[in-house]
């Protein structure tokens, strides 16, 4: 029989994608897991793999269609197999055998639907993003009803069993008029007839702008910002920089500004774990987490890319340098991969190399706080006191710490950034958690 394939999940979070290319034509053979179609969905371009080995029947989709998860994108003959089923044999020629009566047995009972699937020895079919998930939210992957294609679980099981776990009993419902009606969100109001002043271009919202849209105005909507500014005197940090810049370059790696200010940011999220935290509005909880993955915003001619460094807290400064150094290179040349976008619990934004003094970055959900760096300059600095004091030029690296204000106060985001600022301005102190 022909077997549609559907797009399946390709990742915490994605539900969508566009079709970047079409790999094969309408009667090629192709093997199972050989590439048939480039997906970009989330900021990230993917390939999509054959799910048997036959030959593609027909092709449902185009480059630069929008296609969601459960879309059919194709559709396959299994190898040996023809576009219609061979009809069962007849039975062969012969008197007809004598009618045996018996009493009828009564129908068996249907078992119930189970809540969940049987648990099997075998590694239960799944992405990386999908059993990070599962591991964050307490699931077992084998109690997990399947969706996906071949039994795969995706990360919509996983969050939908998880959400039957927790779900109270429903409550008795109300009579009609005791129902209250919740307020309709505010409809965007239409733009005016533009064109009308003049010529417009009319330009698609597609692929990284449109995941940058939606994921920042899901943050900005949901999530009450509040941001504090600091100066760290970055002089003694620039010194050390510059010593070691070129040890590092022959390694192949890049010393910046934002490989210490990982070090410095897990050291002070350590401090303060509510900034590596999420919050669960639904079940009324905050969420710790113990492991330190810090996302890096890595402008890209695609737009703003957001690569994940996993364990910032158990690599050395040149780790640091020669990872984040490969990674902003896969994202502007696109070869960024889903799963190097996925599971941040920090995010840190660095302006400073395209000017400005200062900004306020929106927060990246679901986390709860965002770093931002501007450029560092000279400045005119006075030291002492009103009776003794004297001016000297220093170099002074402006931050900013936005935060969700459901989860954190003023005075914690003072107490963030004075850390930080004390682990930049002190280069000896910082060198201990390297």
């Amino acid at each position: 029989m022909p077997v549609e394939f559907k797009l399946p999940d390709l990742g915490e979070g994605i539900h969508e994608g566009e079709i970047v290319e079409v790999l094969v034509q309408v009667g090629d053979r192709v093997e199972d897991g050989q590439p048939v179609l480039i997906v970009e969905t989330d900021k990230a371009t993917a390939e999509v793999p054959a799910p048997v080995t036959g030959t593609v029947r027909e092709i449902r989709v185009k480059p630069g269609q929008t296609v969601h998860v459960g879309d059919v994108l194709m559709v396959f003959l299994k190898e040996g197999e023809s576009e219609t089923a061979a009809p069962a044999p007849a039975p062969a020629a012969g008197p007809p055998p004598k009618e045996e009566v018996r009493p009828a047995a009564p129908a068996p009972a249907k078992p119930p639907a189970p809540e969940a699937a049987a648990p099997s020895d075998g590694p239960v079919p799944a992405a990386p993003s999908t059993r990070r998930i599962a591991r964050e939210l307490g699931v077992d992957l084998r109690q997990v009803p399947p969706s996906g294609p071949g039994g795969r679980v995706t990360t919509e099981d996983v969050r939908a069993f998880a959400d039957r776990a927790k779900k109270p009993a429903a409550a008795p419902e109300a009579p009609p008029e005791a129902e209250a009606k919740p307020a309709a969100p505010p409809k965007t109001p239409p733009l005016p007839k533009l064109d009308q002043a003049g010529l417009v271009e009319h330009v698609p919202l597609r692929s990284v702008r449109r995941a940058t849209a939606k994921h920042l105005a899901l943050s900005w909507s949901q999530i009450p910002h509040v941001s504090h500014m600091d100066v760290a005197d970055v002089t003694e940090l620039e010194e050390f920089r510059q010593k070691y810049k070129k040890q590092v370059e022959e390694a192949g790696g890049s010393l910046t500004f934002t490989i210490f200010m990982l070090k410095a940011a897990v050291s002070a999220l350590k401090r303060f774990p509510r900034f590596n935290s999420s919050l669960d509005m639904e079940a009324e909880e905050i969420l710790l987490k113990h492991y330190y993955n810090v996302a890096v915003a890595v402008d890209t001619d695609r737009g703003l890319i957001v690569p994940v460094i996993r364990d910032v807290d158990r690599k050395s400064i040149l780790d640091l340098s020669i990872e984040l150094k490969q990674i902003a290179e896969k994202a502007k040349q696109n070869k960024i991969s889903l799963d190097d976008l996925a599971g941040g619990t920090f995010t840190i934004t660095n302006i400073g190399p395209l000017g400005g003094t200062s900004f306020n970055p929106i927060i990246n959900y679901p986390q709860v706080a965002i770093l931002g760096m501007a450029r560092a300059r000279l400045q005119p600095v006075v030291k002492g006191d009103l009776r003794n004091h004297r001016t000297v030029t220093r170099l002074m690296l402006p931050l900013n710490i936005t935060f969700d204000h459901r989860v954190l106060d003023g005075a914690d985001a003072a107490r963030f950034l004075t850390t930080i600022v004390e682990s930049l301005e002190n280069p000896g102190n910082l060198m201990l958690v390297m």
